[in-house]
């Protein structure tokens, strides 16, 4: 079961495409962070989705919120991905131990392998703020990250 809102952010420290370690409870005190966890790079849906984030990534930094993708792909195989893409925010790599984060986090789905599309907004005390989760094959609405960075705004306010 995922973690629900108004509780605490599980901390982790995952390598990013560029091989850098980013922690979570790095940007404590500092900004929120949009957590997007999805399935698998160079997927039909997951590049739709987060080519829509790049497209509108002006609403995360408006609002000082550090947008953080995560799959279990390697960190080599998000930056292809990245790279091919022009994705300008960090793609972690929840690779080994396999899916640990989104486990931790209750999005992975052992018979699949792999992350379900799930997002939480985290504020800057390490609070999960608004969390959504699609299902199976959905997309996730840009619309749905504008509400929940509205309900962010609104706390910290």
């Amino acid at each position: 079961m995922a973690l629900e809102n108004e509780t605490h952010a599980p901390d982790f420290e995952l390598a990013n495409q560029f091989g850098e370690r980013i922690r979570l409870s790095d940007f404590n005190g500092k900004k929120a962070v949009a957590l997007v966890f999805f399935p698998l790079a160079f997927s039909g849906t997951c590049q739709g989705e987060l080519c829509a984030l790049q497209e509108n990534i002006a609403m995360f930094r408006d609002k000082r919120v550090e947008l953080l993708g995560i799959s279990v792909d390697s960190k080599h195989t998000l930056r292809a991905w990245a790279e091919e893409q022009g994705f300008d925010f960090s793609l972690l790599a929840d690779f080994w131990p396999h899916g640990q984060v989104a486990k931790e986090y209750g999005v992975f789905l052992d018979e699949k392998g792999f992350a379900n599309r799930a997002t939480f907004i985290i504020d800057a005390d390490g609070i999960i703020q608004a969390s959504f989760i699609t299902a199976p094959g959905e997309a996730r609405d840009i619309e749905a990250y504008r509400d929940a960075l509205e309900s962010l705004h609104l706390v910290t306010a």
